[in-house]
């Protein structure tokens, strides 16, 4: 499969399409799609879901999908690459929270088909942002990148705020779906780095369960144990790291709470099945990477 890189921070494309022309792309990080005009079906994982005026799609990396055009459609792909998140010296703090929250949406949306956001309010603000950075990326000029960067951040801002609120997890959770679920998952992906908060004891404290339900609940509707489950969370973020910024294995087992190096590398390559480095060298990932449709 042809790969296409993507070396500017971001990327932004207006087209109006009767038939869909296949797009074998290699997001760095994510790309959003915006249907501003037209219908039809879209598909993933030989999943469809129905698209129309106002639908946004969120296309995590190295993903093949498809639309079926019913009628014409007008498109917006707006991609964030991986130079978006790479900290610099004067804005550091910031960008460095701007790829925590891209990576949490990257590692917890789970790439079924359908619309990303469920708040017609939050539709609008969307809308508006991109055509505020269609708008600036027509008249490019000075502050052009500075001011479009200001609009995908809050931007990345809605996409977090919609998939806290939803059940989109990387998971094969049973068919009896639990709101506790839910909430549990959620509590965990926001509290990865802070292995405290992720105690058996402090969950079931948290949640007011006992340990032992706590822990039969958790396998019982996510089909994994509690321990695997948090491993495996922080190795996609792990995954993300290696492949989209420039921090160190130092770095990075210090954030996400691993004993040290040794223990990051040893644990990786048990789960994902390859070094960091053999990793890094391929450049795929291997615990985010989905099958193509």
């Amino acid at each position: 499969m042809q790969v296409l890189e993507a070396y500017k921070p971001f990327e932004v494309q207006e087209i109006e399409l009767n038939k869909w022309q296949q797009r074998p792309v290699k997001n760095n990080f994510f790309e959003l799609i915006l249907i501003k005009e037209g219908a039809g079906t879209q598909c993933i994982n030989y999943n469809e879901y129905a698209y129309e005026k106002g639908s946004l799609f969120l296309l995590p990396p190295l993903k093949c999908h498809s639309f079926e055009i019913h009628e014409s459609t007008r498109f917006v792909f707006l991609k964030f690459t991986s130079d978006f998140f790479q900290a610099n010296t004067h804005d550091a703090v910031s960008q460095s929270e701007w790829f925590r929250e891209a990576a949490y949406i990257l590692s917890n949306y789970n790439q079924l088909p359908g619309d990303i956001i469920h708040n017609e309010l939050d539709r609008q603000h969307m809308c508006t942002l991109i055509d505020l950075i269609l708008k600036e990326n027509r008249n490019y000029g000075q502050g052009s990148a500075s001011l479009i960067k200001s609009f995908m951040t809050s931007i990345l801002e809605i996409l977090l705020r919609n998939i806290k609120q939803s059940a989109f997890y990387e998971i094969e959770m049973s068919a009896d779906n639990d709101e506790r679920i839910t909430k549990l998952l959620s509590y965990i992906n926001e509290h990865i780095a802070e292995p405290h908060l992720l105690k058996v004891e402090q969950l079931a404290k948290t949640f007011l369960l006992s340990p032992t339900y706590l822990s039969e609940f958790f396998r019982k509707k996510v089909n994994m144990s509690l321990r695997e489950y948090i491993i495996k969370a922080k190795l996609k973020l792990v995954e993300i790291r290696l492949l989209n910024s420039n921090y160190t294995l130092t770095e990075i087992a210090n954030e996400l709470s691993f004993t040290d190096v040794s223990h990051l590398s040893k644990t990786f390559k048990k789960y994902t099945g390859v070094s960091i480095r053999d990793f890094k060298k391929q450049g795929e990932y291997r615990l985010l990477k989905r099958s193509s449709c």
